[in-house]
């Protein structure tokens, strides 16, 4: 199936584009927010370093809980409405941020733009899983991956500067103005994709019974969990990546570049995997690259305690890590949504649910660990992987039982 034929004039590429874009504001609200803090801080009379850091998990808590509110409501009134809806709300939070005058309602403001955005980052995928199956719905989501990784790369870069050109403020509008313009787009040019027979009433009880539908699916909840557990080994390498690169390294001012490093490997393995997908399987691949991903931590975790791990070493290393990570991703989450089609957004919304709620809690946890070496985090990531392997290949072979050879 194509989306050519399925929405007419809006075509592949563009599809893909639109989708990078709506799951690229979420990325662009945290990561252009960086350089800011300090400048944040000070115009709002904030004083404590930790404290500023809050607007970074208020976003994210709005953004996970409401997640699993947007994926029921898209299966009922269509993936056009809830989520025009969450992107007015994500603008109309960063327009207030922009001339909020204390801190604490700056927290409360991040905190409704993360709910708003929560509908961009389901229906994204609900819109996927819509139009393609298997393989290609793996292709489409690795595309639309590779963009989203290079956000936080250039992120930061536009986050610095806004700030060169304008105050903290800046960095409100430009988020406020992104969100337009992805939700001009979707507007003029997103025609709806759920099929009326698709729809399903919204309540508390219907609610109940489509995760029901979900987590009584074998194969469809291990896959979902499996990118639970990978996402918090990537969560814990964001969390310790500065103390890393900073505090034991010494990089200084190359920090960036050596972060945006696993950036432009897991775009590399994004594309990389929509190049492959079609020839080899998403089941194939996924395991292959999960496999890799595993590999690595023993590596890391001994050259570590042998204190032979170079800057390079560990360069590299995460590079490899990023690289698998974009095609274990992108296969196991078309894997858990392909065999709930008919419940595609509250699916979506409980894995991004997971994902975020779970995965981040992991991540923090691998962070909290921090002891002037890279042995926490090769630890957690090589028992996440295991974790996540076990998971999947448990799911694979009830999935072969279930379905007998032709």
């Amino acid at each position: 199936m194509t989306v050519a034929k399925v929405v007419g004039r809006l075509g592949r590429f563009e599809f893909i584009t639109l989708v990078a874009a709506m799951i690229a504001i979420n990325a662009f609200a945290i990561d252009v927010m960086l350089p800011g803090l300090q400048q944040i801080g000070a115009g709002l009379g904030e004083a404590d370093p930790n404290r500023r850091q809050l607007v970074i998990p208020a976003y994210m808590l709005g953004f996970g809980i409401l997640q699993i509110v947007f994926g029921p409501l898209s299966d009922r009134y269509g993936r056009r409405k809830p989520l025009l809806v969450g992107l007015v709300i994500y603008c109309l939070a960063a327009l207030s941020a922009y001339v909020v005058t204390d801190f604490n309602s700056l927290v409360l403001l991040r905190c409704v733009q993360g709910a708003g955005a929560a509908a961009s980052a389901v229906i994204a995928m609900a819109l996927i899983r819509d139009l393609f199956v298997g393989d290609e719905m793996a292709k489409t989501m690795s595309l639309a991956f590779m963009v989203m990784m290079l956000s936080p790369i250039f992120a930061p870069i536009v986050g610095q500067f806004l700030l060169l050109t304008l105050d903290w403020r800046g960095l409100f509008l430009f988020m406020a103005a992104l969100g337009a313009l992805v939700s001009i787009w979707v507007f003029f040019r997103l025609p709806e994709t759920l099929k009326p027979e698709n729809k399903r009433p919204f309540g508390l009880r219907p609610m109940i019974e489509g995760f029901g539908i979900v987590f009584s699916n074998f194969v469809s909840l291990r896959h979902i969990m499996a990118t639970a557990l990978l996402f918090g080994a990537l969560m814990g390498f964001l969390t310790s990546a500065q103390q890393i690169y900073v505090g034991i390294y010494q990089v200084g001012p190359w920090f960036p570049a050596f972060f945006g490093a696993a950036g432009v490997a897991a775009a590399l393995g994004g594309f990389a995997n929509s190049q492959l997908v079609n020839k080899y399987g998403m089941r194939r691949i996924a395991f292959l690259a999960l496999l890799a991903f595993c590999a690595i931590s023993p590596v890391l975790l001994l050259l570590s305690y042998l204190n032979m791990l170079s800057v390079w070493l560990f360069l590299a290393a995460t590079a490899i890590q990023f690289f698998t990570f974009s095609m274990v991703m992108p296969n196991f989450g078309s894997l858990a949504l392909e065999p709930l089609g008919e419940v595609a957004g509250t699916a979506a919304s409980a894995q991004g649910f997971l994902q975020m709620v779970l995965g981040a809690a992991i991540g923090t946890y691998i962070g909290q660990q921090f002891n002037d070496t890279v042995i926490p985090l090769a630890v957690g990531q090589l028992i996440l992987a295991l974790l996540a392997l076990a998971l999947t290949g448990v799911a694979a072979r009830r999935q072969a039982v279930a379905v007998p050879a032709e």
